[in-house]
């Protein structure tokens, strides 16, 4: 089971705990297990996916620790995976669950979320998920949403939701890790652009003064 930070104070050991940590960042552990896995029964299933979420950013370059895997479907997908998957390796995480999900080897929670979804506060605004099959590159093996994709929604995220906010945090860090520039916002949707360069300014600014 992927590690919860209030099992420091509860039955995990500091020491197992970051024993944890340093799987998640050589790519091993329960959640590079899920979602290694997942990449290899939904063919099999004949679900369209794409990795969503931390584990996206982690395989675009932001090494960014997460306890679950968020994975996009389209609905016909998502039908899909709870006929041919579910009860044969993956549970409702809880009664009536419809997209949280749980590997039963590894105790990981799999979120799913479905294209025209909203992301942030759910509401319709101009970025939705989009269809798994029209934005997934496949890195090592796996379908992961694009870059240009996952910054996008990361910025419609954090743009419309107080709670969200980290997702502004890790468009800052993708731009620092992939070295993006100015020019990225023009493959992004009109309405994230300018919260986009808000936040390339930002960094190249606290760049700039530390190299002073």
């Amino acid at each position: 089971m992927g590690y919860n930070a209030n099992m420091v104070y509860g039955h995990a050991s500091v020491d197992a705990l970051l024993k944890s940590v340093d799987e998640f960042f050589m790519g091993e552990g329960p959640v590079h297990k899920t979602m290694r896995t997942l990449a290899r029964r939904f063919p099999e299933a004949g679900v369209d996916y794409a990795i969503v979420g931390a584990m996206a950013l982690v395989m675009h370059g932001y090494r960014r620790e997460t306890v679950d895997v968020d994975v996009l479907m389209s609905r016909e997908g998502r039908d899909l995976f709870v006929e041919n998957l579910v009860g044969r390796g993956y549970v409702p995480l809880f009664p009536g669950a419809k997209k949280q999900f749980r590997d039963t080897e590894t105790g990981v929670e799999i979120d799913i979320i479905t294209e025209g979804e909203y992301p942030g506060d759910g509401k319709p605004k101009p970025v939705s998920f989009p269809p798994p099959i029209d934005a997934a590159i496949e890195m090592d093996g796996i379908r992961i949403i694009t870059l240009e994709k996952l910054v996008e929604l990361k910025l419609a995220s954090g743009m419309s939701a107080p709670h969200r906010l980290r997702d502004l945090a890790d468009v800052q860090e993708l731009i620092k890790v992939r070295g993006l520039g100015a020019d990225f916002a023009e493959s992004l949707d009109n309405s994230v652009r300018t919260k986009y360069l808000e936040l390339w300014d930002s960094v190249n600014n606290v760049n700039s003064a530390s190299e002073e």
